[in-house]
């Protein structure tokens, strides 16, 4: 029991999650508001508006700035794995979206028929930019929110 305590009591865990949290919960808002139906999936899914990834890993750089400064092992490791994250959000996992969109469209052609959503390659991977400034916005705001409450 003290595990899951010190767990949950652990700011550099609880911050990302939260964070993490919050920009799915609002990719779910935005797909609800902008197609008009309910997709749970995108509560887990990846890609679209805002960057989770990206506001999981501002949020885990903030709290270690915050808890154990600037000049802490714990901040580098979290400041440079947040570029890496975002880089590659905005990189590759986009590039791969793009990819699978074409892809899926070839597809439709060739055969002349549309391949059901199960067998469709997924397009929501990676971000756009704006995707990802918002994301790390929010994961921003969020570790200063909690590191202030907590």
């Amino acid at each position: 029991m003290e595990y899951i305590k010190a767990l949950f009591t652990n700011r550099m865990f609880v911050t990302p999650l939260l964070a993490w949290l919050t920009a799915q919960l609002i990719k779910v808002i935005i797909h609800l508001l902008v197609h008009k139906e309910f997709s749970p999936e995108r509560l887990f899914g990846d890609g679209g508006m805002p960057s989770g990834h990206s506001a999981t890993v501002i949020a885990m750089t903030t709290t270690a700035a915050i808890v154990y400064g600037l000049g802490s092992p714990v901040f580098a490791i979290s400041a440079v794995l947040a570029v890496i994250v975002m880089n590659d959000a905005v990189g590759v996992r986009r590039e791969t979206g793009r990819h699978a969109k074409r892809i899926n469209a070839i597809w439709d052609r060739l055969f002349s028929t549309e391949i059901s959503d199960v067998e469709k390659l997924k397009v929501f991977v990676g971000h756009s930019p704006f995707q990802v400034i918002i994301g790390a916005s929010l994961g921003l705001i969020m570790a200063l929110i909690i590191n202030l409450l907590f």
